[in-house]
């Protein structure tokens, strides 16, 4: 029988442990192996392999062991909001938690236009795009769906998620491989083509940051952990090792296999396993099942963020610092409804706004992976000076891991970081040495402006708790 969390008050909260280490290590695999922005990292060419080597080291490293403090020091259900709450206080928790809540909402549209472009590639090449969108609305309820339900049982969605990828991931960069030995590579990768290029790559730099991102998402849950002072830490360092291998096989072997003018954001992946398996006999049916495989991922991947970004909302909105509809739980599951069900919501509603501004689905998923990514980015730019204000204002608390090194050390690695997530947030819209894009940028930047204004908001209009 599964063990229910009590307060400190010795009463249930209502929340039972059910997360194992295995559990978050397959968790935050989902999270961050993103099979969607696969395609836009290669991308940048042959140098966006230094660039993978370059953000390993100076952001996703640094990045994972802040988080690994944070989440064991502080291992209350709602994760960031927690961390954020105590370093600045209720109001800079609440920003911080609506733009984490509002871009998986805003994400989401991204990944299913994505999910039904592939669908169409798969079985339906002449789809139009709203047939598209209407796939990806049924996919996002059948998210929600699956969100509302007990973690016990919705948990192995995102366990299954991360063994597919990563299974996608190993075939295309050992097929690459043996296909590279037979036909020669299909792009230049000299160890000079590798070093990092500054210029038109830029555009897509910020999608290697961004697919970097998700440590913090299993805390959002952390009073549904057995064991969170020792899991956390272990499941950080496993999986980050995992990711890192895998988004490298992948990128590697996407670029052994297609040239980069015939590289689509929308259908890389696929024509990537095509050139490697063929499109006939076994090999085109291995396509098929990899490409449904491929698709299963997408909706674990949501599913897993919805279920950490919706945590998360539903305890601000506990505290009064976001409306309460947010906080409404389910009578038995006590998972967050109310906050699926405005996601549901939302994401409905920009798929079908955006697919009136946009010419493509290829163009649609970019633009609202870029507004999107950019909310999703800004809740980050308060994490790292949380990090050190905590280290400052709290520093008796129990950390049953610290990050490693003096007051300098760990200084510098939480700057770096918010390095990072700065350039990323400017290259979205904005590439060095070219001209603004205004057609393109606008959209992107009154949709950011707008998400921001709705948040102060509601956030003003939250009535405090008693």
């Amino acid at each position: 029988m599964n063990a229910v969390k009590t307060s400190e008050k010795g009463k249930p909260t209502g929340f039972k442990k059910v997360l194992r280490s295995l559990d978050m290590t397959l968790f935050t695999v989902c999270a961050i192996l993103v099979m969607d922005t696969l395609a836009p990292s290669a991308a940048i060419g042959s140098s966006s392999i230094s660039w993978w080597l370059i953000t390993l080291v100076l952001f996703f490293i640094p990045y994972g062991l802040i988080t690994a403090e944070l989440g064991t020091t502080y291992p209350e259900q709602g994760g960031l909001y927690i961390w954020v709450k105590k370093a600045f206080g209720e109001k800079w928790a609440a920003r911080t938690t609506w733009l984490y809540w509002i871009n998986v909402a805003l994400w989401m549209p991204s990944v299913y236009i994505l999910f039904a472009g592939m669908f169409a590639q798969l079985f339906f090449p002449e789809m139009g795009l709203w047939w598209q969108i209407l796939i990806g609305i049924v996919m996002t309820w059948i998210t929600v769906w699956i969100g509302s339900i007990t973690l016990e049982t919705s948990k192995w969605i995102p366990n299954i998620g991360a063994i597919i990828k990563a299974l996608i991931m190993v075939v295309i960069g050992v097929g690459a491989f043996i296909y590279a030995g037979k036909n020669g590579v299909a792009n230049d990768l000299s160890f000079q083509s590798m070093l990092p290029e500054w210029g038109a790559g830029l555009a897509f730099l910020p999608v290697i940051v961004y697919n970097f991102m998700g440590f913090e998402l299993m805390s959002g849950a952390s009073e549904e952990m057995k064991n969170p002072g020792k899991d956390i830490p272990r499941a950080i360092i496993t999986s980050g090792a995992l990711i890192a291998v895998f988004y490298l096989l992948g990128t590697v072997g996407i670029l052994m296999a297609l040239p980069l003018d015939e590289l689509g954001l929308i259908s890389g992946i696929i024509d990537t396993l095509r050139v490697l398996l063929g499109e006939t006999g076994i090999g085109g049916a291995l396509v098929v099942v990899l490409g449904v495989a491929a698709l299963y991922s997408f909706l674990a991947n949501m599913v897993t963020w919805t279920m950490g970004a919706n945590r998360t909302a539903d305890e601000a909105a506990k505290e009064g610092e976001l409306p309460a509809v947010f906080g409404r739980e389910h009578p038995v599951y006590k998972t967050p409804v109310g906050a699926f069900l405005i996601t549901g919501i939302v994401s409905t509603a920009v798929m079908v706004i955006y697919g009136f501004m946009a010419g493509s689905a290829e163009d649609l998923f970019w633009t609202l992976f870029a507004f999107s990514s950019m909310v999703f980015l800004l809740p980050y730019l308060v994490m790292f000076p949380a990090f050190l204000k905590l280290r400052k204002t709290d520093p008796d608390a129990h950390r049953p891991y610290k990050v490693p090194g003096g007051k300098l050390f760990t200084t510098i690695l939480a700057v770096v970081c918010e390095i990072f997530i700065l350039q990323a947030v400017v290259f979205f819209v904005y590439v060095p040495g070219e001209p603004m894009d205004w057609a393109y940028a606008a959209p992107v930047l009154i949709g950011v402006v707008l998400t921001v204004i709705i948040g102060e908001i509601l956030i003003a209009r939250s009535k405090k708790k008693a």
